[in-house]
């Protein structure tokens, strides 16, 4: 049973990575929108690539961000009963939402997402202002790219779930060498 721990380091090493990265795609938003502003109020330039990025950046942290914040517990959650609630009740509401609810739209949104960008990428679509971005498939193949990771961060909780049924003792032994 110590292998579901093991395994469960392993998808959460992947979310850590999403996690990261959107950090890193957030200051890039953060940089991106301090220059366009300072481009536009100061220097009266007007960029629509600049603008164009923003919302792709923003789109980016969001969508890599996702995985993270289900790993970390982040997620939607009716926390005010959740947290009463025994370890073990809390597991089977875990496994029972992730596999009611997080992988069949994982699954969906993925499955349609992949012939969205698939289009986009087929046609060549680009930005329809003058002077926006290229390459528009990039930022919808972020779609289902983003809820693969979603139901691998799925598969870190349901095995996080299953270790707090099965493993309670190590669970506690995990918490408190994490801390330290």
């Amino acid at each position: 049973m110590r292998s579901l721990i093991y395994i469960e380091r392993l998808f959460n090493k992947v979310a850590d990575v999403l996690g990261w990265l959107s950090s890193i795609l957030f200051l890039l938003l953060l940089v991106n929108v301090v220059y366009d502003v300072v481009m536009r109020y100061v220097f009266n330039d007007v960029s629509i690539a600049f603008q164009e990025m923003e919302w792709h950046l923003f789109s980016a942290v969001f969508l890599l961000g996702v995985p993270y914040a289900i790993k970390a517990g982040g997620h939607v959650r009716v926390d005010v009963f959740y947290e009463r609630l025994s370890m073990k009740a809390q597991a089977i509401i875990d496994l029972l939402g992730t596999f009611i609810f997080l992988f069949p739209f994982c699954l969906l949104v993925a499955w349609f997402g992949i012939d969205f960008a698939k289009e986009s990428f087929e046609l060549g679509e680009t930005s329809g202002d003058p002077g926006g971005l290229p390459y528009r498939w990039v930022i919808k193949a972020m779609i289902p790219l983003s809820f693969f990771f979603m139901a691998i961060a799925g598969c870190g909780l349901v095995l996080h779930s299953l270790n707090k049924l099965f493993n309670p003792h190590l669970m506690y032994a995990k918490s408190s060498d994490s801390k330290e």
